[in-house]
């Protein structure tokens, strides 16, 4: 019988001892990998945080302590321990397991985290509502090296260590974040579990002793002593000058010590920071080997590992057409906030290294630096995932588009995304961007379109978005032949029915006018941000009924700007703005959810139809 089979809860752990414990970690591997393999999910990261999460969870009450996870991509092991470990069969799926901490879901699930470096903040808030209530419970943030260094974590880590706030924060230190960690807090790091000087004592020990007998025997004797040695040598300054308690480094695979350490930690009267070292990707040898191809996953054979499909995606296409423009524009640069892989960056990383400024997960930091670079003669283009962007909304305002910098903002995974859920899906872009002054959206209808496009922004001299999904085209289509600033462009032309879309939807809608042989007119906007005046000026005169469909929130979205200007040009006819309504998109497959929101073929046909009769 394995382990993992005797663990309903959190509570069964404390039944185990230490060898029993390390064989659960190896059952709860298998079963991660197993389950992923089928569903997709985030993978290396909950792999390397296996024994840390059973130490959490053995020593601490979670009927009464709290913890909470930065980002949240990392909590299958702590699902699994708290009651969820049947439902894992329906992880990510539509009105299955979440992949992220989900209050509904459970009531160990304390606070709802998707985006990085929240976790300090939030805990400290709980920390304090406990201490008014005159209450006593422990509380931890676990947070990795990635996203401590984000802006949000350094403010929490400057109050917490001020006012002394009770609180323990798990470091889990694996050397990467999405992408390679970088910047001065990661070197930091590595020095703290790499010091020179321990390394350099490791190595005379090593080189003075032969390989007798005698001298392997003193290796191990001397090895044993290495934590001692290390904890004397390995600086802590940092953390405890900004007056947290630092305990560290531990390996965070070795269940026995980071017991002993959070038993330790329990007892501390103030903010306590113990710094673990894991393996991203412990246990299975490609996640291992590439922990980034294994961050995020579809689902994949488990024996082979991730094939790629090599379908070209918008986020490959964006990065080869970047490429190209850079070898003749020595003045674009290129930027990302650890997502080299996810947005397509690899090869223009490799091809001009000089160029290419990751910035670690700072995306307040990459809106600045990039309107920096604009002013200063440079052509510099953000690649983002539109649910990141929001991060950097007030810099976007003031230092790019208030003093019209030409920076470039590459929004990926713009709409849905699919079973990444709420924090993750991008429909909310099109509302915030479109009503910044100076700010120019456009969005390609298909792949070749970002090309050209993407040419014609760097040529420009204000701010600009260009916006697309996550993913491949649906259907082939002719790319745009021209790009004049304000323009539309016309896909077909009909009777009484305009449907303006814009990016991917217009090819939803050419879809659906095939399939169902409707005589309407079809209109690419290419532009969200100016709109075409002089086409809506044209379906005032024509008499035209519209229909508006976006991939974001109809709240501020495309068709309310259109409606808006329909109206002051005396629009009569009928339109119907289609859109996702005011509310979070929950997670499921990309056509589950369109016909949850009434934007599957079937439903946007019937809306075309009432207006054409």
């Amino acid at each position: 019988m394995k382990q993992l089979d005797k663990i309903n809860n959190f509570n069964d752990l404390k039944k185990l001892n230490l060898s029993e414990k390390k064989e659960l970690a190896n059952d709860i591997r298998e079963f991660l990998i197993e389950k992923v393999s089928k569903n997709g999910g985030h993978l290396a990261s909950n792999l390397g945080i296996v024994e840390l999460t059973i130490s959490l969870c053995d020593v601490f009450n979670f009927d009464q302590d709290k913890i909470v996870f930065d980002v949240g991509h990392q909590s299958y092991v702590y699902k699994i321990l708290t009651g969820r470990k049947d439902k894992f069969d329906t992880l990510r799926k539509y009105k299955g397991l979440r992949g992220f901490p989900y209050k509904k879901e459970s009531p160990y699930d304390y606070f709802e985290t998707g985006h990085s470096s929240t976790s300090i903040s939030a805990t400290i808030g709980m920390a304090r509502a406990r201490d008014l209530q005159h209450q006593d419970y422990n509380i931890i943030a676990v947070i990795g090296d990635g996203a401590i260094a984000s802006g949000m974590a350094f403010e929490a880590i400057n109050d917490i260590g001020y006012n002394k706030t009770k609180l323990i924060i798990i470091l889990n230190d694996n050397g990467m974040s999405i992408s390679s960690n970088v910047g001065g807090l990661s070197s930091y790091l590595s020095r703290l579990s790499l010091n020179e000087r321990y390394i350099k004592l490791k190595n005379k020990i090593k080189y003075c002793l032969d390989d007798t007998k005698i001298g392997t025997i003193s290796i191990n004797l001397l090895t044993r002593l290495k934590d001692g040695i290390r904890k004397t040598l390995v600086p802590s300054k940092y953390f405890e000058d900004m007056g947290l308690t630092y305990i560290g480094p531990i390996d965070g695979h070795n269940i026995k010590e980071i017991e002993k350490v959070l038993k330790r930690a329990k007892k501390i009267d103030g903010p306590v920071i113990i710094h673990t070292v894991t393996t991203k990707g412990k246990g299975y040898k490609f996640a291992e080997e590439n922990p980034e191809k294994y961050h995020g996953v579809s689902a994949f054979d488990k024996e082979f590992g991730v094939l790629s499909s090599g379908k070209t995606t918008y986020s490959t296409a964006f990065g080869k057409s970047l490429t190209n423009i850079a070898a003749h524009n020595k003045k674009v640069v290129a930027i990302t906030a650890a997502m080299q892989d996810g947005v397509g960056l690899e090869k223009f990383a490799k091809k001009y290294p000089d160029r290419y400024f990751d910035v670690g997960i700072s995306e307040e930091h990459a809106v600045t630096l990039a309107a920096g670079m604009s002013v200063s003669n440079l052509k510099p283009v953000f690649a983002v995932y539109s649910t990141f962007l929001q991060r950097g909304f007030d810099q976007i305002v003031h230092d790019v588009c208030m003093q019209n910098s030409p920076v470039i903002f590459a929004i990926d995974r713009a709409g849905l995304v699919g079973s990444d859920g709420e924090t993750h899906q991008g429909i909310i872009d099109l509302s915030y961007l479109s009503i910044i002054p100076n700010m120019t959206i456009i969005s390609p209808k298909c792949i070749p379109d970002l090309d050209i496009l993407l040419k014609w922004a760097v040529k420009q001299n204000f701010p600009i978005a260009i916006r697309y999904p996550r993913g491949g085209d649906y259907i082939e289509m002719k790319p745009l032949k021209e790009v004049n600033y304000g323009k539309w462009e016309y896909i077909s032309k009909g009777h009484k029915v305009t449907v303006i879309a814009t990016g991917k939807m217009v090819q939803k809608v050419c879809q659906i006018k095939s399939e169902y042989n409707l005589d309407i007119t079809i209109i690419n906007a290419t532009f969200i941000k100016p709109l075409d005046t002089n086409a809506l000026k044209k379906i005032v005169k024509n008499n035209d009924n519209v229909i508006t469909l976006e991939d974001n929130l109809v709240n501020g979205g495309l068709g309310h700007h259109i409606l808006l200007s329909l109206n002051n040009l005396g629009f009569k006819g009928e339109i119907k703005i289609l859109g996702f309504n005011d509310k979070f998109v929950e997670q499921g497959s990309i056509d589950e959810l369109y016909t949850q929101e009434h934007l599957d073929n079937l439903s946007i046909k019937e809306e075309i139809e009432k207006l054409l009769n």
